[in-house]
C-alpha cells in the first residue's frame, strides 16, 4: 500500500445511526483505510436528533474504528473536495434504493467528474434496517437494541 491513506466519505443523515449503517462502516474499511462519516444537517427533514447529537452518537457508536465523524451544510461534493476526499460511500439496501443513489451519484459526477462513488450492500440481517424504522419504534418506546449499536442504546432511549 502507498503512503497516501485512502479516505472515503460515507455521507447520510444517521438520525440515529443503525446496525445497518455499521455494517457499511465496517465493509468500506476493507476498502478503505479511513472514513468520515457526513453527517448532513438536514433540518428540513425534522430530525428526531439534532446534528450534533448525531455526531456524537456516530462517534460513541464507531469508537477503536478509524473512523471520523464530521457535520456539513454544503454540496456533499464540496463537503468531500475540503476533506480531498474523492470517493463516496453509499449503502443499497434493496432495489428501491438502486434507483436513488444512481441518480445521486451521477448528479454528484455531473458536478465533479473526480468524485466517484462505491456502493456497498449490507449483510441480509441488516438489510430491512433503516433510521425510519428505528425512529418509528422509539416513538413507540419499542425495543430497538437490536437495530442498532449497543454503544449509543441509552442514548437514543432517552428521547
Amino acid at each position: 500500500m502507498n503512503s497516501n491513506r485512502k479516505k472515503a466519505i460515507y455521507s447520510g443523515t444517521f438520525d440515529p445511526i443503525t446496525n445497518g449503517h455499521m455494517d457499511i462502516i465496517k465493509r468500506a474499511l476493507q476498502v478503505f483505510d479511513e472514513i468520515i462519516v457526513a453527517v448532513a444537517d438536514s433540518n428540513s427533514k425534522n430530525p428526531m436528533f439534532d446534528t450534533e447529537m448525531r455526531v456524537k452518537l456516530i462517534e460513541k457508536a464507531t469508537k477503536g474504528l478509524n473512523v471520523s465523524a464530521k457535520s456539513f451544510n454544503t454540496l456533499l461534493v464540496d463537503f468531500a473536495k475540503s476533506e480531498e476526499v474523492d470517493t463516496i460511500i453509499r449503502g443499497l439496501r434493496a432495489v428501491s434504493d438502486f434507483e436513488y443513489e444512481l441518480q445521486m451519484g451521477y448528479a454528484n459526477s455531473s458536478l465533479d467528474k473526480n468524485i466517484d462513488t462505491m456502493y456497498f450492500m449490507p449483510t441480509l440481517q441488516n438489510a430491512f434496517v433503516s433510521s425510519s424504522v428505528v425512529r418509528e419504534i422509539l416513538k413507540f418506546k419499542g425495543s430497538v437494541g437490536h437495530l442498532v449499536p449497543k454503544d449509543i442504546l441509552e442514548d437514543i432511549q432517552c428521547i
